[in-house]
């Protein structure tokens, strides 16, 4: 992966081309007791801190919700996990509805709307990072657009494989950077986005 000099050269400013998705952001990813050991105890400041550098600078902001299916999901609607987190504040320029793992297979349609406003480039940060994040990454790759995925700005939690191994967190947003990078997305930083 190129260092933070090559991504800021590349990374994208929040213009009215550049939207910033924030992915399942909601309470219900809070609770531990029901999907376990979590990494990355920064990701919600650093979603936090680009939600306001892409308001100053008045860039399209998009918000996604997942309504769980899963009737024991905290994810379910109805249920107060449901919600969004705290810090994601204010309206979004739009805001998709799903119960998949892709925010571009929700309500309202979101590449139609991104294709409406002339949006090329996109900004991905949430839960989780290998989950919807990096499902919502790939599609929006395979569909052209420029996608950005913010890795420290998403956190995922400890899996167990078929082999009943426990993989880690830190683990799996490792292999999540890898199998996006150059391929699908350009993997940054906040840090870097925020230097744009």
């Amino acid at each position: 992966m190129p260092g933070d000099d090559a991504l800021m050269e590349a990374a994208p400013r929040p213009d009215d081309r550049t939207a910033l998705l924030l992915v399942d952001v909601q309470a219900g990813f809070d609770d531990a007791d029901y999907w376990g050991r979590r990494n990355n105890p920064e990701c919600e400041a650093n979603i936090a801190a680009l939600l306001g550098h892409w308001r100053q600078a008045g860039g399209p902001v998009v918000f996604v919700r997942h309504d769980s299916r899963d009737p024991n999901s905290p994810l379910r609607p109805q249920r107060p996990g449901n919600a969004l987190q705290e810090m994601v504040t204010g309206e979004p320029d739009l805001l998709v509805v799903k119960s998949v793992n892709s925010s571009f297979h929700g309500t309202p349609d979101l590449h139609a709307w991104l294709q409406q406003q002339g949006i090329q480039r996109l900004v991905i940060c949430g839960v989780t990072t290998n989950h919807c994040c990096e499902t919502t990454a790939r599609v929006g790759g395979n569909l052209g657009y420029e996608v950005h995925f913010a890795l420290d700005a998403t956190h995922t939690f400890d899996r167990t494989g078929p082999d009943g191994q426990t993989i880690p967190a830190e683990t799996l947003a490792q292999v999540t950077a890898a199998n996006l990078h150059g391929e699908f997305a350009t993997v940054t930083s906040t840090r870097v986005l925020l230097q744009s």
